[in-house]
Parts: structure tokens; sequence; C-alpha cells
């Protein structure tokens, strides 16, 4: 036997028959769990006195095949996944952000008053109000950084509990015509909306197909594969990355927490701030056709939080996951027309969401499960 077959028999067949099997267990949970959430989802629909063939066949019109559909519904993903890249941030660092929502209506709010303050040319206005949402959501999440760090409040408790702070204090300024409420001439016979912007200080929406979606489609894959490279091939992200993993070893290696997990989380919210503004500056009846209303952020910063879970963290797998999610959500408006109550789509989604997640945990059993054993048999 010659010292090639010795090597291929002492461990290299055996690891790559072990890499095989493991990434076929996974590809059948991740099988089953699917399928059993949309065999869920169809019992469920039936169970509403509906048929679930016509309301697929309204998720794919309302998604994709209707004409233009599929331009809004990347219009809608483009939010989610600037949401759920500030998400994978602060979790890179150990730290639990779930005031997305909160962040994202303050940076809008933010925006939307300096952007008409300030004014200015078009192109340079837009620019002004995405970067100034952008710090909006980020000093909003400053708070409960500042909270975490200074006065060991949990982020998980300050950033939800900023949520409702957040609402309450933009549904206060759409109150007054000297912070965010339009002139009364200018609002008709809506009580609590502001200025709609120009047209010259929206995003460009190009045409594709006779499909029409903003700008910030193209801006958010780029912010992915960024955050993807930062996260993974820098100083910066390796440091971040080994303080979620293992704080103490991090400190000792001269990783400050207080630096780079407040930094991490004032990102999170920046990047929730910077999805409000390009949801103002792009438009939309979705998203209050360029006016910042009561309920703007329209639940894209719970979701996007959930477009980060499902994605397990990973920027680029955000991407596929943001654009299933906003698939849902326009498909759902014509699933109303099926008989059937388009609420049934956040159920679809909640199954969906908990049949992705549930491989991991099996698998994290399971591999616990054999190490126990292989610990038992060497004793």
């Amino acid at each position: 036997m010659t010292a090639v077959d010795t090597a291929i028999d002492s461990g290299v067949r055996p690891s790559r028959t072990r890499h095989g099997a493991r990434f076929s267990e996974w590809i059948a949970l991740y099988s089953m769990s699917v399928l059993a959430a949309l065999v869920l989802s169809a019992i469920l629909v039936e169970a509403t006195g509906g048929d679930w063939r016509p309301v697929v066949n309204a998720l794919l019109d309302g998604s994709v095949r209707h004409p233009g559909r599929w331009g809004e519904t990347l219009a809608t993903a483009a939010p989610l996944l600037v949401v759920a890249l500030g998400t994978v941030i602060s979790s890179k660092a150990g730290l639990v952000n779930i005031g997305q929502e909160g962040q994202l209506f303050v940076g809008a709010a933010i925006g939307t008053y300096f952007g008409f303050l300030i004014g200015g040319p078009g192109p340079i206005n837009v620019v002004l109000i995405l970067i100034i949402g952008a710090a909006g959501g980020g000093l909003w999440a400053g708070v409960a950084a500042g909270l975490r760090y200074w006065r060991g409040v949990p982020e998980v408790l300050s950033t939800l509990l900023l949520v409702t702070v957040g609402g309450q204090a933009v549904a206060y300024g759409l109150r007054w015509e000297w912070l965010l409420l339009a002139p009364e001439g200018s609002r008709g016979n809506r009580n609590q909306v502001s200025e709609q912007l120009a047209t010259g200080n929206r995003l460009p929406r190009p045409d594709l197909f006779g499909n029409e979606f903003p700008l910030t489609v193209f801006i958010s894959v780029i912010l992915a594969a960024i955050v993807a490279f930062v996260l993974s091939r820098t100083v910066w992200g390796f440091r971040l990355r080994m303080l979620g993993r293992n704080p103490r070893a991090a400190q000792r290696s001269g990783v400050s927490e207080t630096r780079y997990g407040a930094t991490a989380l004032m990102l999170s919210g920046a990047f929730a701030g910077l999805a409000g503004a390009a949801m103002l500056t792009g438009g939309g009846f979705a998203f209050g056709n360029y006016q910042l209303v009561p309920g703007f952020s329209a639940n894209i910063g719970w979701t996007g939080l959930l477009v980060a879970l499902v994605a397990y963290e990973k920027p680029l797998a955000a991407i596929p996951v943001a654009v299933v999610f906003a698939g849902l959500r326009t498909g759902s408006n014509f699933v109303s027309g099926t008989g059937v109550e388009s609420r049934i789509t956040d159920v679809i989604s909640g199954l969906l969401v908990l049949a992705l997640l549930i491989p991991a945990a099996v698998m994290f059993l399971r591999d616990r499960r054999r190490a126990r054993a292989a610990a038992t048999e060497r004793v």
C-alpha cells in the first residue's frame, strides 16, 4: 500500500464522507421544514374557507407575474435588506437590537425635517436626506448604546422601548407646522402629513421591462457586498466578530467592548435610518408617496429584523431572503381578491421563518448529543 493510500484510508475519505453526509442532512431538514410550512399554510387557507391554489396564484401575480409587480417587489426588498444589514452588524458584536422600527421612523422624520429646512438642488438634497436620515437613526440607537455601556441597561429592552418613544415623538412633530406638519393648503383632507418631496428631490426610478423601482435597489445590493467584505476581510470586522463570540478574549486582545459595541449598535440604527430616508426619497404609494405619514415605517423594521434572522446573519444571504419577504408583502395585496383574508400571508411568513430556523436548532441538538456520546465513549 502506498503512502497516498494510507493517507486516504486514515481520514481523507471519511472526512469528505462526513462533510457530504452533513450537507445531505442540512438539505433534507430544510426540504422537510419548508414542505411542512407550505402544507400547514395550505391547511390554514382551506380552514378559512378558501382554496390554496388561487392564493398561490394571487401571490405570484402580485409579486412577480402581473405587469409592474416585480419592480414593486424589488422596491420593497431594498429597505428590508438595508435594515437587515444593520442588524447583522450589531448581531456580530453580540448585541440584540430590536428597535429598527423606531430607528427607521426617527431617521425618516429627521431626514424630512432637515431636507425641507436646507433645501438646495435636487441631487444634493436627496443625498442630504439620506445622510441625515442615517445619522438620525444612528443617534437614536446611540441612546440605547449609552444606556447599555454607561448604565448597564440591556439593549434588548432599551431598543424595544425606544420604538414607542420614537413613534410618539414623530407623531408630535406631525402636529406642528414648524416641525413636520405640512401647511394646511398642502394637506388637503389629510390631518397629519408632511410636505411632499418635490419631483427634483426624489431618487431616480429606472424603468426596466415595464417595471419601475427606485435606485435604492442597487444601493442596497452594493451595501450588502460592502458589509460582507468588511465583516469577513478587515481587521475591524474580525475584532467585531471576536467581541461577539468571546467578549473576554476580545478585551484581553485589546478590543474595547464599549467602543466597538457602541459603534456596532449605532451603525445598526444608522442602517435603519438610511432605510427610512430611502423609503421617503424612493417614494411610491407603498411608502407614503414621498411624504412622512403616521405608520410610515409600515413594519419594515420588524420584517428587516426577520430577514437578518432567517439569513443567519450573512449579508449576501439576506439579499434573496429580503426578496422572498418582499414578495409575500406585495403579493398579499392580490390575495384579498381570492376571498381569503390578506393577513394570511403574515401567517405564511411566520411559518416560513420557523421552517428556516428549525434545521439549525435540530442540527445543534444533534451535534451536542453526538459530542456527549463521543465523550462518554472516551471515558
